[in-house]
C-alpha cells in the first residue's frame, strides 16, 4: 500500500516520472505501461480537440488449459480483449466474455474473442492479444478461457477500454454523406443487455481523471470472489472540444520529430469524404512515433473488426478510439493499424496517422504492411452481410488509393513477403512473391479468418465497384418517345433514362451517344438527358465512365422521327350485343379500326368512360343507358404520341313486352326481376308477339330457366332463327338474340313460340333497338 500512498500523493499520472505505474493489489503485482506497449514518453499536452480514452486491466490467473473472471463490476468500458506477455506465443482453445450495459443494468449473451493471433506477430507487438471487441458502453464483465487441454501462455490480462464521449458533430463535414446513411444499412441498434428500442449515441461516461485512475479505483469483487488487479492506463487526453478542419495529413504532437513524407500523387479516382482524426478525437499525445512510408500502394487488404453488428453508427467514432487505444496500449503498436476505418452506414475514418493520401506502412497484415492499404469494416461478417454503404464505402478508399499509384483495382499484383506465413494460396516463405488480388482479404494474406465469410464473398463485387467498368448499365426508357421492341419513336425530341447498379460515387460521368456521337454529358449523378432528333431514323446508347476510366455502354436502340398521325379506317360504331338488360344499362358493343403507317401504340375511349385499348384490339363490350343519346369518342395514339380522334352516337331503347301485337294465349306474370315488373310466358304452339319500331339494330329480352323451350324469330316476315331458350341457370332480362343493319329503317321482329317437347313454355321480357 505505500505505493498507492505515494502515487495519489504526486498527482502526477502519465508524466515520464510516472508512465509506469506499479500497483498492489490482493497480493498480485500487475505492470501498466504507457503508450508503445510500456516505453516511457515525455509528457504532452493533448490537442484542444482530442477525446482521452482510458485503458484498464485485470490480471487473469491461469490453472493449466482454464482461466476466468466471475461476474464483477468494472469501471466504464465499451471494448475488451485478452492479452498475454509475449507476442510470438498463440492462445489455444476458446475465449468467451459477457459484458454488462451500463444503461439497463442487463447481462448481454457470450460472445467469442477472436484467438487467431491476427496481427500480434507485427514486429512492433509488445503483448500478444485477442481480437478487440466492441460491447458497448458497460460496466460489468465475465470471462471464461478455455485451452482445450493445452496450457495457456502467461501474463493473461483483459484490457477494458473507455473511449470517453465523441466530439460534437461536425455539421459542416461531409464526412458522412447522407446517401449512405439512407442506403439501407441501420443507423442505430443495442448493445448487449439493453433493449431493442435503443437509438442513442454513446452513453455518456465519465473517464478518470488522473487521479482518480490510481490504484484505489481497482474494481470492487463480486460477492464472495476475490479480486484480482486492476490497474487503470494513464489517461490520455484532456476532455473533447470542436473538432479541427479536416486534413490530408495528421499534425504531429509538438516536439515529434518527423521524416517528411513523400510527394502525394494525384488519383485517377475522386477523394471519398473521410473523417480525419481530429474529428473522431484522435489524442495525438497517446504515442509519439513517426510514422513510416513505404513508395506507392500497390494492394489493398480487406478487414473487419469482428464487433458486434448491433453498434449504432453514432458509436462508430468511439469504436474508432477505442481499436486505436487496445492497438497502442494493448498490441503494442506505435498507432491503430489499419489506414481506414469503414463502417455499417458507410463512413470512413482516417486510420494510422501520416497522411490519408500517404503510402503510410501500417499494421494490418503481417508480411504485408509495407506498400499496401488496410482498411476495416467495423463489425463481424463471418455470417452477418456487409451493407451495400460499406462495401461501396471500401471500393471508394481502395479506388482513390490505387488510382493513385494508376493501379487497376480489378487486377492482380506480386507482394515480396516480408515474413514467413501462409494465407488462401497456401505456404510462403519471407522474400517469396506472392500474387494477390489488388482488392484482397486478409485471409489471403495470414492464416485467418478474417474479413469474415461474408464479406470475404463480397470482394469480387467490390473490385468491380472499385475498378469499373460501371456495372448494369441499361436504358430504362424514353419520356416523350414511344418504345416497342428496340424502337423507339418520337415527334423530335425525347427524354432518354437509365440506370445502373453502380453507385454515382463510382462513376465520373455519363455520355449519350447519338448515331455513336456525344449529344450530351451528364453528371455522375443523372438518370436522363433531353435529346432533339433530326428527321429520319438514329441510334442512341449511353455510356457511363467509371471513375477508373473505364467505360461500359448500352445496346443501341433505334430511334424513328415520325410527325405522321394514325388514322381511323373504320370508324366507330355500335351494335346491340347480348347480355343483362335493366331499366338502367343495355349491353352494346363498340367497333372501331385504327391503323398507322409506323407504330400504332393504343386507341383510348375517352367519352362516355375511359379505357385504354392495345394496338390490335377493334372493339369492346360496353353498356348504354337506355333511353339516351351517348357519344362514344376514341383518340388513337402512335408510338411518337401523334394522335387522331373519331366519335359515334346512338340510343337505345326499351319495349316492354305490351308493345308487342299478340297472336295466341299469352300470361302476364309479375316480378321486380322482369323490366318494367311485368313479363309475357306463353306454351301455346305458334303463338307470336310482334314489334314495330325504326332503327338500326334490335336484340330480343327473355327470362330463362331449365324448363325454357324454343321461339322461332322473324325479321321483316322472314325466318331469320330458331332460338333456344334453355339455361342451367336461372336468368332474368337475357338479350339472347340481336341483329343490326347498316342504317337506320323500320322494322318488324316477330317472336313465335315453337312449343318444344317436354319444355313448351317460354318468357319473353321486350325487345331493345337502337336509334
Amino acid at each position: 500500500m505505500a505505493i498507492q500512498t505515494v502515487l495519489k500523493r504526486r498527482r502526477v499520472w502519465g508524466t515520464a516520472a510516472t508512465a509506469t505505474a506499479l500497483a498492489v493489489v490482493t497480493g498480485v503485482l500487475v505492470t501498466t505501461g504507457g503508450p508503445g506497449g510500456g516505453t516511457a514518453q515525455a509528457a504532452k499536452r493533448p490537442a484542444p480537440h482530442a477525446v482521452r480514452t482510458a485503458l484498464r486491466t485485470v490480471a487473469v490467473k491461469a490453472e493449466g488449459d482454464q482461466a476466468g473472471l466471475g461476474r464483477r463490476d468494472t469501471e466504464p468500458f465499451s471494448l475488451l480483449g485478452l492479452s498475454w506477455t509475449k507476442p510470438a506465443a498463440e492462445l489455444p482453445g476458446t475465449v468467451r466474455v459477457r459484458a454488462r450495459a451500463a444503461r439497463t443494468g442487463t447481462w448481454g449473451a457470450w460472445q467469442s474473442l477472436g484467438t487467431e493471433g491476427d496481427g500480434t506477430a507485427q514486429p512492433e507487438s509488445t503483448r500478444g492479444a485477442t481480437e478487440p471487441l466492441w460491447v458497448g458502453p458497460s460496466d460489468g464483465v465475465q470471462v471464461d478461457v478455455d485451452g482445450h487441454g493445452a496450457t495457456l501462455p502467461a501474463g493473461l490480462r483483459l484490457e477494458l477500454v473507455d473511449p470517453g464521449p465523441s466530439p460534437a458533430p461536425d455539421t459542416a463535414s461531409d464526412a458522412r454523406p447522407a446517401a449512405f446513411v439512407a442506403d439501407g444499412a441501420p443507423s442505430a441498434g443495442t448493445t448487449p443487455g439493453e433493449e431493442a428500442t435503443r437509438t442513442g449515441t454513446d452513453a455518456p461516461v465519465s473517464s478518470p481523471t488522473p487521479a482518480e485512475s490510481a490504484p484505489e479505483a481497482a474494481t470492487s469483487p463480486a460477492p464472495g470472489t476475490s479480486a484480482p488487479a486492476v490497474t487503470p492506463a494513464p489517461a490520455s487526453s484532456a476532455p473533447a472540444s470542436p473538432p479541427a478542419p479536416a486534413t490530408s495529413a495528421t499534425t504531429p504532437a509538438p516536439g515529434v520529430a518527423t521524416t517528411p513524407p513523400p510527394t502525394a500523387p494525384a488519383s485517377t479516382a475522386p477523394r471519398p469524404p473521410i473523417v480525419t482524426r481530429a474529428q473522431w478525437g484522435a489524442d495525438e499525445s497517446m504515442n509519439d512515433e513517426a510514422p513510416e512510408y513505404g513508395t506507392k500502394v500497390e494492394a489493398v487488404f480487406v478487414h473487419h473488426t469482428v464487433d458486434a453488428n448491433s453498434y449504432t453508427c453514432d458509436q462508430s467514432a468511439a469504436m474508432v478510439r477505442a481499436i486505436r487505444t487496445y492497438h497502442i496500449k494493448t498490441n503494442g503498436w506505435k498507432d491503430i493499424g489499419y489506414h481506414f476505418l469503414v463502417d455499417k452506414c458507410g463512413t470512413i475514418f482516417e486510420g494510422r496517422k501520416g497522411g490519408v493520401d500517404q503510402p503510410v506502412i501500417g499494421a494490418h497484415t503481417y508480411g504485408f504492411n509495407t506498400d499496401t492499404t488496410g482498411v476495416a469494416v467495423l463489425g463481424d461478417y463471418n455470417k452477418a452481410a456487409p451493407s451495400s454503404a460499406a462495401k461501396t464505402a471500401v471500393a471508394r478508399v481502395a479506388a482513390w488509393k490505387l488510382g493513385q499509384y494508376k493501379e487497376d483495382a480489378t487486377g492482380k499484383v506480386g507482394l515480396v513477403a516480408g515474413a514467413d506465413g501462409s494465407g488462401t494460396g497456401g505456404p510462403f516463405k519471407k522474400g517469396q512473391t506472392v500474387t494477390f488480388h489488388r482488392i484482397s482479404g486478409h485471409r489471403d494474406g495470414y492464416a485467418t479468418e478474417c474479413p469474415g465469410t461474408q464479406l470475404y464473398a463480397a470482394l469480387p463485387a467490390i473490385r468491380t465497384l472499385a475498378g469499373g467498368p460501371v456495372a448494369g448499365l441499361k436504358i430504362t426508357g424514353f419520356t416523350g418517345a414511344g418504345v416497342s421492341g428496340s424502337k423507339a419513336w418520337t415527334k423530335g425530341s425525347a427524354t432518354v433514362r437509365w440506370s445502373a447498379t453502380t453507385p454515382s460515387t463510382l462513376v465520373n460521368r455519363y455520355e449519350v451517344l447519338v448515331d455513336g456521337k456525344v449529344a450530351v454529358s451528364a453528371k455522375a449523378t443523372a438518370t436522363s438527358a433531353a435529346l432533339t432528333f433530326a428527321s429520319g431514323t438514329h441510334t442512341v446508347a449511353v455510356r457511363a465512365v467509371h471513375v477508373s476510366g473505364k467505360a461500359s455502354t448500352t445496346a443501341n436502340t433505334t430511334v424513328v422521327v415520325d410527325k405522321t398521325a394514325p388514322s381511323f379506317g373504320t370508324k366507330p360504331s355500335t351494335a346491340l350485343r347480348t347480355g343483362t338488360v335493366s331499366a338502367g344499362a343495355v349491353p352494346v358493343s363498340l367497333k372501331w379500326a385504327a391503323t398507322d403507317a409506323a407504330a400504332l401504340k393504343e386507341v383510348r375511349l375517352t367519352k362516355p368512360s375511359a379505357a385504354t385499348y392495345g394496338p390490335t384490339t377493334k372493339s369492346a363490350s360496353l353498356t348504354a343507358k337506355p333511353a339516351a343519346t351517348t357519344t362514344w369518342s376514341l383518340t388513337a395514339y402512335d408510338q411518337a404520341g401523334n394522335t387522331a380522334t373519331a366519335s359515334t352516337t346512338s340510343a337505345p331503347v326499351i319495349l316492354q313486352e305490351s308493345s308487342g301485337k299478340k297472336t295466341g294465349k299469352w300470361t302476364t306474370k309479375s316480378s321486380s326481376s322482369y323490366l318494367g315488373g311485368k313479363s309475357y310466358s306463353s306454351s301455346a304452339k305458334n303463338a307470336s308477339l310482334t314489334y314495330t319500331f325504326t332503327g338500326r339494330g334490335a336484340s330480343l329480352v327473355f327470362s330463362r330457366a331449365s324448363g325454357s323451350g324454343q321461339v322461332y324469330v322473324y325479321v321483316d316476315g322472314v325466318k331469320k332463327a330458331t332460338v333456344d331458350l334453355k339455361s342451367s341457370t336461372t336468368k332474368y332480362r337475357d338479350a339472347r338474340w340481336t341483329t343490326a343493319w347498316s342504317k337506320s329503317g323500320k322494322h318488324t321482329v316477330k317472336v313465335v313460340v315453337a312449343a318444344t317437347k317436354g319444355r313448351p313454355t317460354i318468357t319473353t321480357d321486350g325487345l331493345v333497338y337502337l336509334k
